[in-house]
Order: C-alpha cells, then sequence, then structure tokens
C-alpha cells in the first residue's frame, strides 16, 4: 500500500524527488502510512477541501479492505 500512496504522490506533485513515504502497523493491526512532500506541493496533495487526500484515503481503504487491514493515511 505504500507504493500506491508514492505512486500517486509522484505523480500530483512538482517535486516528486521530496516525496518520502513511510509504513507503520499498529498494535491492533491497523497500517499507518505517513506521506511527506515538499511543504510547496503540500496543498496539491491535499487539495482543495480536502478532496485530492479524501479520495487517496478511499482508494486505501479499498485495498485495505482488500487485504482484510485497516489502513489510515497521514499527511503531517
Amino acid at each position: 500500500m505504500k507504493e500506491l500512496v508514492e505512486f500517486i504522490a509522484k505523480r500530483i506533485v512538482d517535486e516528486p524527488d521530496e516525496v518520502d513515504v513511510s509504513e507503520e502497523e499498529t498494535e491492533d493491526g491497523k497500517i499507518v502510512i505517513r506521506l511527506n512532500v515538499a511543504d510547496s506541493d503540500k496543498g496539491k496533495v491535499i487539495g482543495r477541501r480536502g478532496h485530492v487526500a479524501e479520495s487517496i484515503r478511499t482508494l486505501l481503504r479499498v485495498a485495505g479492505v482488500k487485504n482484510g487491514t485497516r489502513v489510515t493515511l497521514e499527511i503531517p
């Protein structure tokens, strides 16, 4: 799932080399994916009213259901 987020993010931003995606599993089996991008690209990843970020989260939920896990996306 980390690869999915990285693939999407690199195609949205102006500085794809600055995209950093990390994945960690919590004690309750939930997967947390953190997406870090350049400050100038945060608006593109979040989108107007958060629509782009919400779309990425929806894709992750679908992929998580397929794998039987819960997935959360964080954009610090």
